[in-house]
């Protein structure tokens, strides 16, 4: 709006001018009361220029930013636009496309443990091996998770589920699916991404977390997964199970034929010096010998007496004569009892403390036989009864949940990293940037 104004000299352009000074053109006196900021009064001009004008308007200045903004160089317009192409829209994009684009994941979690049967039998041939076989479960526990994450997992669960029309994309979001005729390779990738499994050393526990776009399918996923690793667990315990069995059965045979050679020296024994015992066959020996030279004594005495008293013709000396000879056979044949086979190493001497050591040495080898062979069926029995339970078997103390939010993705974390990750990115740029500068 313009500003009318009576113009007229001022008192101190008056006062100068009486003075003697040189009067002002009125362009500048009349810019000059444009631009006092005191009220001026406004006095009449002189006759015939009392006239009234009208003021332009102020000029429209520009804003500052924009006068800053010209007087930027060349090098902070490529910092800003890196910063604008680099940083502000890929964030904006991934941003829209996490919030508008990308797919509801639902999570099926589940936990549990390789548990581990122990053996209580540690004095027998069975303990050492089942207290070798199921102590620590560490190792099956790393061997189910790489199970889990192989390719083996993957193409079964493909084969049963179908992981091409499960992880197909969803509408516009490609990144978060799986595209259709991938390679191995990739599809592992991909399952490696969706599935998760993690272990705690400390307390043996695993937990398996199944990711999908639909929770009913993410639950079926994870179930089968524990399927197949309770099958895999299984297996181990089997494999042990069976070296323990083949050991207990080596072990078993080598005793059996122990306890038969033990067995066919003893027959061999008895076969020659032809007798069961030869200890309770020497007592009985010597006791009929005994009776039988106290009665040869006896028939000598009679005989020497009637000697002494009768000729050698008398019909009484001559059947004692007959009775001693008849003693003498018999006393000859019982001391042959006591020696009489065609072995010399065995019965060629009527040595009886040979034999009967010989013996013992023989049966004491039959004895220890016979006991190590019991102790071999007893653990081979014991082996059988536990390779029928479970040595290794999978705890699984929380079943597969049904998820009913979307726990995946996670929008707000990804928009902050991925504009934190830019942000480094960009940062990284321009420090390399002002460092070649600074260089050249």
């Amino acid at each position: 709006m313009a500003v009318i104004k009576n113009i007229g000299r001022s008192a101190d352009a008056a006062d100068a001018t009486k003075n003697g000074a040189g009067s002002k053109p009125k362009s500048v006196d009349l810019l000059e009361g444009l631009l006092t900021s005191d009220d001026r009064i406004v006095k009449p001009l002189e006759t015939g220029r009392n006239k009234l004008k009208v003021v332009p308007p102020a000029p429209v200045k520009k804003p500052k930013w924009f006068a800053k903004l010209a007087k930027l160089k060349t090098r902070h317009m490529v910092i800003v636009s890196s910063f604008v192409a680099l940083v502000a829209v890929p964030s904006v994009l991934a941003s829209l496309y996490l919030m508008f684009v990308a797919a509801d994941q639902y999570s099926s979690s589940s936990s549990f443990a390789v548990r581990s049967i122990e053996s209580s039998g540690g004095g027998d041939i069975l303990g050492l091996f089942t207290q070798a076989s199921s102590g620590n479960t560490t190792s099956d526990s790393y061997i189910l998770i790489d199970y889990v994450r192989s390719a083996k997992l993957l193409m079964d669960v493909d084969q049963k589920f179908d992981l091409d029309k499960i992880y197909a994309a969803r509408g516009l979001d490609y990144f978060y699916g799986l595209s259709s005729r991938q390679p191995i390779e990739d599809k592992l990738d991909y399952w490696r991404n969706v599935v998760r499994i993690n272990f705690d050393h400390a307390s043996g526990i695993m937990q398996l977390d199944v990711r999908a776009f639909d929770p009913q399918q993410a639950k079926e996923i994870a179930t089968f997964i524990l399927q197949k690793s309770d099958e895999l667990v299984n297996n181990l315990s089997a494999a042990a199970r069976e070296g323990v069995l083949k050991a207990t059965r080596e072990e078993m045979e080598f005793a059996e034929q122990r306890l038969a050679k033990a067995r066919a020296a003893v027959r061999e024994y008895r076969d020659v010096s032809q007798e069961l015992d030869p200890v309770e066959g020497a007592k009985l020996a010597l006791q009929i010998i005994g009776g039988l030279e106290a009665e040869l004594v006896k028939l000598n005495s009679d005989l020497a007496t009637a000697k002494t008293q009768m000729g050698n013709d008398t019909p009484r000396v001559r059947v004692l004569k007959t009775r001693i000879a008849s003693l003498e056979d018999q006393l000859n044949t019982e001391r042959q009892r006591l020696g009489s086979g065609s072995d010399k190493s065995v019965a060629g001497s009527s040595d009886v403390a040979g034999r009967i050591q010989q013996y013992e040495g023989l049966e004491t080898e039959r004895e220890f036989a016979e006991r190590a062979y019991a102790a071999s069926l007893a653990s081979l029995e014991k082996a059988r009864l536990d390779a029928g339970n479970k040595q290794r078997y999978l705890a699984v103390f929380i079943e597969p949940t049904l998820a009913q939010l979307a726990q995946y993705p996670t929008r707000f974390l990804n928009m902050f990293l991925v504009t934190l990750g830019l942000l480094f990115a960009w940062a990284v740029f321009v420090m390399g940037y002002y460092n070649i500068r600074d260089r050249n």
